[in-house]
């Protein structure tokens, strides 16, 4: 595939498992130079030590306007330049429609949803005045249908959606793509718990806990297998590659036929009320 990326800088938030991880390999692979963020240091520094000097870490918690703005002003300091953002942080959201409180929904929110817009915030003075940039948000198919995630996760990532169609809109005169990427079954450890989580778990109980959720993903697919964490990175690579330039305002699905199946299970539901 040769060097996509060459002379390319990256920004990555979430970087420190799963999709994140993955998508800073391959931008790593591709010549890219990648800043990445995450709250588990021990984890980032431990990748970026692997990767060498092509990959820097930045600790901070993308929840926080000012950590965001960090990792920006660190990419800068590191490389001068941005040429792609991936607002990859994400996790789980806790909550009910009849349960939910006030600090579940600022949090889900403010992870999933306020992420890409302060991440978008701080980087698009830099791409307009370079003329450049694409910003890549991660969405997820619980923006496409029911039975597919917490109800304030749905919500968040359809919010997530609809801002990268906006956000490209705006930013198109400036030469800035901004495209979001609808996941379907990957497994990541986001499954069960999320990456802090599966640390601190013994690896025999992290790899069984994986098996089982690969057999259940693979079940949900037409194509009859899961999805894995590169899956995604490579969709990444693509919109933030020159291949990508004429795609902006498009919400890339990567699901093997998930959505288009339809697949439901309403078992154990409760009965419909009699009108």
């Amino acid at each position: 595939m040769g060097e996509r990326l060459r002379g390319k800088v990256a920004l990555i938030t979430g970087g420190t498992s799963g999709i994140g991880e993955a998508t800073v390999e391959v931008f790593v692979e591709q010549g890219a130079k990648v800043v990445f963020t995450g709250r588990n240091a021990k984890k980032g520094e431990e990748i970026a030590a692997r990767l060498g000097d092509a990959a820097r870490f930045v600790s901070g918690d993308v929840r926080v306007e000012a950590d965001i703005k960090r990792a920006v002003d660190a990419t800068m300091d590191a490389f001068g330049r941005v040429d792609c953002l991936f607002n990859n942080a994400g996790g789980g959201t806790r909550g009910t429609l009849e349960s939910v409180t006030q600090e579940e929904f600022d949090d889900a929110i403010g992870l999933l949803l306020g992420s890409v817009v302060f991440g978008i915030k701080h980087v698009v003075p830099i791409m307009k005045e370079q003329g450049s940039g694409a910003i890549i948000n991660n969405a997820s198919i619980a923006a496409l249908r029911a039975n597919y995630g917490g109800f304030l996760y749905s919500a968040a990532k359809a919010g997530v959606r609809q801002l990268t169609k906006v956000a490209g809109m705006e930013l198109a005169p400036w030469g800035i793509t901004v495209n979001s990427i609808a996941p379907g079954g990957i497994a990541t450890p986001i499954f069960f718990g999320g990456s802090e989580r599966a640390a601190g778990m013994d690896e025999a109980h992290v790899a069984a806990s994986m098996a089982k959720l690969e057999r259940n993903l693979a079940t949900a697919t037409p194509l009859q297998r899961t999805g894995v964490p590169r899956d995604i990175a490579y969709g990444a690579l693509y919109l933030a590659s020159d291949e990508g330039r004429f795609v902006t305002c498009h919400d890339l699905v990567i699901d093997a036929g998930m959505t288009a199946a339809g697949k439901v299970d309403f078992e154990g539901k409760p009965a419909a009320p009699n009108w």
